[in-house]
């Protein structure tokens, strides 16, 4: 079997096609995910079907905006599946986890107190003025809620907690915003959105995972 290699995004391996992430909670797996042994440590792998990080990246999203030492609040964060390999790759940094669901938050707490650079917020990401007394700037903000308002939810927490030069991730669920319309119109408004108050840097479809979503890159203005 062929040796990982690093990736141009900080963090990442690839073995052949695979993306792995190595593991900061060695013997362990989070979601039933592959785990290989190296000289190096142990890596586990990264499933594009089960995390769109993973799934921009397979679909030409060529690097990450996450260091080792960064700061990423993360907004429906669920039971911590793309947490986890955020948490391995900010390995020295914090994920402000938030999520609102009090059964994902059970498992998200679990995972927590395996991983230490983890701090779970049971919140809803409309209110971020709920949790600033934990954190006051983040150098990475990620969203993943299927909601028809994601996109405020995006900009209410970019205004409190970004700078100008903060990467602004969202993943988008075009039926979750507006089932009745076709994906591409849907991703237009959100497009049209996101320019009012932010430079979209990049865009990737991730259909190929995850059905009708698309992954942006944005800054504030």
């Amino acid at each position: 079997m062929a040796e990982l290699e690093p990736t141009a995004s900080a963090g990442v391996y690839r073995q052949g096609r695979d993306l792995y992430t190595m593991n900061l909670d060695p013997g362990r797996d989070v979601y039933g995910e592959v785990l290989v042994a190296e000289a190096a440590g142990e890596y586990r792998r990264w499933n594009p079907k089960r995390s769109k990080i993973s799934a921009a990246l397979h679909s030409g999203f060529a690097v990450l905006p996450f260091k080792e030492d960064s700061t990423v609040l993360y907004l429906g964060a669920s039971t911590g599946t793309t947490v986890s390999h955020v948490s391995d790759i900010c390995a020295k940094g914090l994920v402000f986890a938030v999520e609102f669901s009090v059964g994902p938050f059970t498992k998200l707490t679990g995972l927590s107190k395996r991983r230490g650079n983890i701090i779970p917020i049971l919140e809803d990401a409309n209110h971020p003025e709920r949790y600033a007394q934990y954190l006051s700037r983040a150098d990475v903000i990620f969203q993943d809620i299927s909601q028809r308002n994601q996109v405020q939810i995006l900009l209410l927490n970019a205004r409190q907690f970004a700078r100008k030069d903060t990467p602004l991730m969202i993943a988008v669920k075009s039926r979750s915003i507006d089932a009745a319309k076709a994906p591409s119109l849907v991703f237009e408004k959100v497009k049209s959105e996101l320019s009012a108050s932010c430079r979209i840097a990049k865009s990737v479809d991730i259909s190929q995972y995850e059905e009708d979503h698309v992954m942006f890159v944005a800054y504030l203005l």
